[in-house]
């Protein structure tokens, strides 16, 4: 990858900001996600200030170890496709949008609730996700992807239907603080992208599952 990694660079930036945040009370009011606020007021950055924020660092540092271990493949598929330079703006597209996109349906949901607060990466954390799971939906060689507490991996494709029917369920079921919606529609977001960026990824990612499950049988 170039020299200029903006995983890196999103990675410090977003671990700075989230540090300070939580010894700067100030700080953290004006950039977490408010749908109501947003409403109000019209401060619309807070669709995207508020994906520099995390509660805590476990949330912090999940958010930041995912982003980290599957940026370089979508990086890499854009490089590819689009040369160094636009290959990366099109990961910042894919990140940065992923984490505005995704709390559009929170918004429209609480805009009218006024203590209602949203925070963290997630968002754009899913949709470059996604965009690998997309690329490479099957891991050859007995690899694949870990989900807690199953202690074998599972393939990439299968870990997406599973991680977008368990992020619908709990999105409509409300049963946590956890803002599921937008890891669902980070997801939805990553995958749809990547499709309008490289488009071939489609029959790419058919013809993997497909082979995979014919060498199953």
């Amino acid at each position: 990858m170039p020299f200029l990694n903006p995983a890196l660079i999103l990675i410090a930036l977003t671990a700075g900001i989230s540090m300070y945040a939580w010894s700067n009370r100030e700080l953290m009011e004006k950039w977490v996600f408010s749908p109501y606020l947003v409403s109000k007021r019209g401060e619309w950055y807070r669709f995207l200030t508020s994906g520099f924020l995390h509660a805590d660092l476990m949330h912090l540092g999940f958010n930041l170890f995912a982003f980290y271990s599957f940026s370089p493949a979508v990086l890499a598929e854009y490089a590819g496709a689009y040369g160094v330079s636009n290959g990366i703006a099109c990961f910042l597209l894919l990140y940065l949008g992923g984490i505005i996109v995704s709390d559009i349906p929170t918004y429209f949901r609480h805009r009218h609730d006024p203590g209602y607060r949203s925070l963290g990466a997630s968002g754009g954390v899913s949709s470059v996700v996604f965009a690998s799971v997309l690329f490479y939906p099957v891991a050859l060689r007995g690899g694949g992807i870990y989900i807690f507490p199953v202690p074998f991996p599972i393939q990439p494709f299968v870990f997406g239907f599973l991680y977008l029917a368990y992020s619908y369920y709990q999105g409509r079921r409300r049963g946590d603080n956890i803002n599921h919606d937008a890891h669902f529609y980070g997801a939805l977001f990553g995958a749809v992208i990547s499709l309008l960026l490289v488009p071939q990824a489609g029959l790419n990612f058919i013809e993997q599952v497909r082979l995979y499950i014919v060498n199953l049988l």
